[in-house]
């Protein structure tokens, strides 16, 4: 549990204009510790973008390290991943979908640089959070580094290439659950 924990320790910077929620937008204040700061120069921050989306449930299987997406009891995605690596394991369990970015920035918690948003970021171009513990997120995010697919590497989260995590980003919505086994 505390080598989760300290997977935490990762700041990221997420960008937007506004937020989205339930079709009001809200001006963002700090709500967890990795979310540092909002800037106005962001593409954007989408919390609800429609009332219906494709998945209906995601299973991620570790052993395997590949995500399979569902509606009901169809397969509709399915997609290789890279996973946490020993002592930063990707926590399992029940969680649902809790937050969605595009273009997320980086902080780099060992030199405070920040990271440009882009393909080539540390978390490419999308951020799916699902997973919450002691206000620190877990989540699905896209990788510069694609060759890592298959490998348990991350520091918790589930790393995907780029083009399959903007896919997964169109076929899911807040709350949809993920289930990590």
């Amino acid at each position: 549990m505390n080598s989760i924990l300290s997977l935490f320790a990762l700041t990221f910077i997420l960008t937007s204009k506004s937020l989205t929620l339930l079709g009001k937008d809200i001006r963002i204040q700090k709500q967890f510790e990795i979310l540092t700061s909002i800037t106005e120069n962001s593409t954007s921050v989408i919390a609800s973008r429609k009332d219906e989306f494709m998945a209906s449930h995601i299973i991620l299987n570790l052993k395997e390290r590949h995500i399979y997406v569902y509606q009901n009891s169809e397969v509709i995605a399915n997609y290789k991943v890279a996973i946490g690596k020993e002592g930063w394991e990707t926590p399992k369990g029940n969680f649902s979908v809790m937050q969605m970015v595009e273009n997320p920035q980086w902080k780099n918690p060992w030199n405070g640089r920040i990271s440009a948003a882009g393909p080539n970021s540390p978390l490419g171009e999308r951020w799916i959070a699902f997973s919450r513990q002691d206000g620190k997120y877990v989540g699905f995010h896209g990788t510069s580094g694609e060759h890592s697919m298959g490998k348990a590497v991350s520091h918790g989260c589930v790393r995907m290439r780029n083009k399959d995590v903007k896919e997964l980003y169109e076929l899911v919505g807040l709350g949809v659950p993920v289930v990590v086994q």
